[in-house]
């Protein structure tokens, strides 16, 4: 199954719906393209909503890594949304789960980015 990516705009957040595998090969570019074109465009607050997501290989953990150290790198905040057990095992795993802002719904997601309403 290949990656496919949703973007959306909500109260100025950008969401990108992420569903298939992310692994070796275009998925992970078309992840990094997603990700680096958004940065391009001067957004700065992104969420990854990888509730579509069923399987994360290690080339995947990388590209989450690599997304998030170049949104931080250009002042911007990447968050990740809706993770499926897979994909959390994963990340819990790695303890990468201690390195992200993970939310489990959007609407806390987005609110987290506004720091009147952050906890």
């Amino acid at each position: 199954m290949s990656l496919k990516i949703a973007t959306r705009e909500v109260a100025h957040v950008t969401i990108l719906d992420i569903t298939g595998r992310i692994v070796l090969g275009d998925e992970i570019h078309s992840l990094r393209d997603a990700v680096r074109g958004l940065v391009a465009e001067g957004k700065k607050k992104i969420i990854l909503n990888l509730n579509g997501v069923d399987y994360l290989d290690s080339s995947g953990v990388g590209e989450l890594v690599g997304s998030f150290t170049t949104v931080r790198n250009a002042g911007g905040e990447l968050k990740l949304l809706n993770l499926t057990q897979k994909v959390h095992d994963v990340l819990y795993v790695t303890k990468l789960y201690t390195v992200f802002d993970i939310k489990d719904d959007e609407f806390t997601a987005v609110r987290s980015f506004d720091y009147f309403f952050a906890k």
